[in-house]
């Protein structure tokens, strides 16, 4: 009779100790809110090679909308903020259509999230994604809180314009120069000069927007350039840089609306 007690008691200490992990483990969905690097995919950890971006994930508790970089594209979508702590379901992310020379990083990320199906702790200041199984693809940790904006700063190329490349020779190119310390931009659309200012908001470091930009009034042979450049500038709400210098400028839904170039 003691040797079942002894049991039954030891069963109920592993059963409180296993909770306790557990309980340990579990995060709210509100924890994840910010950026993470990912830094472990499927057990191997992630190396970027020359030219490519460290991938990394945004998590925006408020909207329940996800961005970010998978190593060469910007990574869109959103998640149910209304899932239970530990749920999440990220098969719906989307990314832009970039080519780079290596696209085997880019592939493992997205291929990653598309089967995570919830999170926990891991560590004392990492994340892990699991799959329907618990199990971990991926881990985060958390990305160093930097003024991205400062990346911007100089003059910049316009070279492709909603996925369209511009011609190598035109006799205006158009470009946008940031002056960060005045918060403004200048710059040239095709034929005319722009300038203007810029915004971004303090929680999203990627946020941007240039609500009032204004051009001058000479008619050029063909305006079609300028009129796509300050349509996309009207629309443009985030921006990312990558390694090599390229800018990519987007709109709401995540498209990619202008590509610049560091001159």
């Amino acid at each position: 009779m003691k040797k079942v007690v002894v049991s039954l008691c030891a069963i109920c200490a592993m059963m409180v100790v296993t909770s306790c992990r557990s309980s340990k483990e579990v995060v709210t969905l509100g924890a994840l809110n910010g950026e993470w690097n990912i830094v472990e995919i499927n057990g191997s950890a992630v190396a970027p090679g020359t030219g490519q971006n460290v991938p990394y994930i945004g998590f925006d508790a408020v909207s329940g909308k996800i961005y970010g970089n998978s190593g060469c594209n910007r990574m869109m979508g959103s998640f149910d903020r209304s899932s239970k702590p530990g749920e999440l379901d990220l098969s719906t992310i989307a990314g832009t259509r970039m080519m780079c020379p290596d696209m085997t990083m880019e592939q493992n990320v997205l291929n990653a999230l598309k089967i995570v199906k919830g999170y926990k702790k891991a560590g004392a200041d990492k994340i892990a994604l699991t799959n329907a199984h618990k199990r971990p693809v991926i881990v985060l940790e958390p990305k160093t809180t930097v003024d991205l904006i400062t990346s911007l700063e100089g003059e910049w190329k316009i070279t492709e314009i909603k996925d369209e490349a511009l011609p190598a020779k035109l006799e205006k190119e158009p470009f946008i120069v940031f002056d960060l310390k005045a918060k403004r931009i200048h710059g040239n659309a095709g034929c005319n000069m722009i300038n203007g200012g810029f915004i971004t908001e303090e929680n999203n470091p990627r946020s941007l927007s240039f609500p009032a930009v204004a051009a001058t009034m000479m008619a050029c042979p063909d305006m079609s350039i300028e009129r796509k450049v300050l349509d996309a500038l009207n629309a443009v709400k985030y921006f990312d840089v990558s390694a090599d210098k390229v800018a990519g400028l987007y709109g709401e839904d995540g498209a990619l609306l202008l590509v610049l170039k560091k001159k």
